[in-house]
């Protein structure tokens, strides 16, 4: 047998030969690119649709087999799923600088439209107009949220032991306040060995599957698969590199301003807690929201209660990831704690600095292990992990929903502990009943009438306003 054929990993797909390969130039991705950060509202879920149908149905640069394993790794790791997918198809078209392209474009229109808001909410907020409307935003928050769980949940629920690890893992962070990184580590764990052991149980839905890809199929595919694409193969030596320039990027920002103002600086604490939130945040921001909101108010002191979900409510309204509502709490908190800097001038370097610490990483991420990642396509074992891990986030994202839900109707919630499990129960006397009726009317506009995202938003909004300027006006 020949040397090569013994340490070349066996293809998982047929090598197209005599087959001429339309190459994708790095200008058509590059305004492709574009399209997607612009059109990139609804959340992690409309923007991986937006990718799907623009590179997997209409241009058909790659496979849905080759889409779903990449996303699958991207729900694995920790920060926005949909930012490191296009990172991570950018990479596979044009190699590191079209990653850098790809997951950079899909960030910059929804930092720019988070930093005028940020700005606007910071200066203008005392304004009664203001409150107003973000007395009707909240609730349609809290159902955007539960419909992102049904959205993910259809996604990901495919088969009994899936929906039994959502359960659990709602569960465990729930009542037992269990860490977000172990949830996703157990979940990772049963789904590999239970693959295994009980293949059946833990069997894929078929669409996840790795299916052969004809000679007709994405000419990137064949590319890539043809063994000429030297980027998607495993490289030690390439891999150490990706470690050592992503990580000087990561954090020299930090070191330098530890240099410079010291451990007590609100830029190195947010410098230093948004990397933190960048290992963790699995699941996209969702997932993390609860666990920010806490640090934020209760330990740092940079917003008050109830303001992350104002600033989730801006961050559904622009484009790019949900987890640009962390440029949201950078910026207030630096706002408030400007040190000798003038506040508005403190707020908007604030933001740059908790996306740069947010963001870098997942460059990291996909870099470092989209090689190793390719090499892996059509392993049971890992594909059953990718998919309990997913299960388990729709569980935490659950939790979110609840926790939302009782911060927003309720004006008081009461914490019992009940055999180790800690209870948070409403106190009913302090319901709000007119964010209770605005939280009816944006589920009705979602689930039934099938009004888009942006539309219900807007118009809880503006029934916040509308309430209470009739209140004003009947005394």
């Amino acid at each position: 047998m020949d040397v090569a054929n013994k340490t070349k990993a066996p293809s998982l797909e047929p090598v197209c030969e005599d087959v001429p390969l339309k190459m994708v130039t790095f200008r058509e991705a590059f305004w492709v690119w574009v399209g997607v950060a612009l059109n990139s509202f609804g959340g992690p879920a409309g923007q991986i649709a937006v990718m799907h149908r623009r590179l997997v149905e209409e241009k058909k640069w790659i496979s849905e087999s080759r889409f779903l394993h990449a996303l699958n790794y991207c729900m694995l790791l920790p920060g926005p799923e949909a930012q490191q997918l296009a990172t991570y198809i950018g990479w596979l078209l044009h190699k590191t600088p079209g990653g850098i392209v790809a997951g950079t474009l899909f960030v910059i229109p929804g930092f720019l439209f988070m930093l005028v808001l940020s700005v606007l909410y910071a200066g203008f907020h005392n304004l009664n107009f203001v409150q107003w409307l973000f007395f009707g935003l909240k609730p349609a928050v809290l159902a955007v949220v539960l419909e992102a769980v049904l959205r993910i949940g259809k996604r990901a629920l495919k088969n009994r032991m899936m929906v039994i690890l959502a359960a659990l893992a709602f569960v465990a962070i729930f009542f037992y306040e269990a860490p977000f990184p172990l949830i996703v580590l157990s979940a990772a764990v049963i789904g590999f060995l239970g693959e295994r052991l009980r293949p059946e149980v833990f069997a894929l839905n078929q669409a996840t599957a790795i299916n052969p890809v004809a000679c007709n199929g994405p000419a990137a595919d064949a590319l890539l698969d043809s063994g000429t694409a030297s980027h998607v193969r495993p490289s030690l030596p390439r891999s150490v590199g990706v470690l050592l320039i992503w990580s000087a990027l990561w954090f020299g920002p930090i070191i330098l301003i530890f240099l410079h103002l010291g451990s007590q600086s609100v830029f190195f604490q947010q410098g230093v807690f948004f990397s933190k939130t960048a290992v963790v945040t699995f699941g996209g921001a969702y997932a993390v929201l609860a666990y920010v909101a806490q640090q934020a108010v209760d330990s740092y002191g940079w917003l008050k209660p109830g303001e992350m979900l104002d600033g989730l409510g801006l961050a559904e309204t622009t484009p790019g990831p949900l987890i640009l509502v962390l440029q949201f709490v950078g910026f207030l908190g630096a706002y408030r704690n400007p040190g000798a800097l003038d506040p508005m001038i403190a707020g908007v370097l604030a933001s740059a600095l908790t996306v740069w610490v947010t963001f870098v990483p997942c460059f990291l991420w996909i870099f470092f292990g989209a090689p190793y990642i390719e090499a892996l396509r059509g392993n049971k074992s890992l594909n059953a992990a990718m998919s309990s891990i997913t299960a388990a986030v729709v569980g935490v994202v659950l939790n979110l929903g609840v926790w939302f839900a009782l911060n927003t109707i309720f004006g008081s919630v009461r914490d019992v502990w009940v055999l180790g499990a800690h209870l948070q129960v409403p106190v009913l006397g302090t319901a709000n009943l007119p964010s209770l009726c605005i939280a009816m009317v944006a589920l009705l506009a979602l689930f039934r009438f099938k009004i888009g995202m942006i539309p219900t938003i807007a118009g809880c909004a503006a029934l916040g306003v509308a309430y209470h300027a009739i209140r004003m006006l009947v005394g």
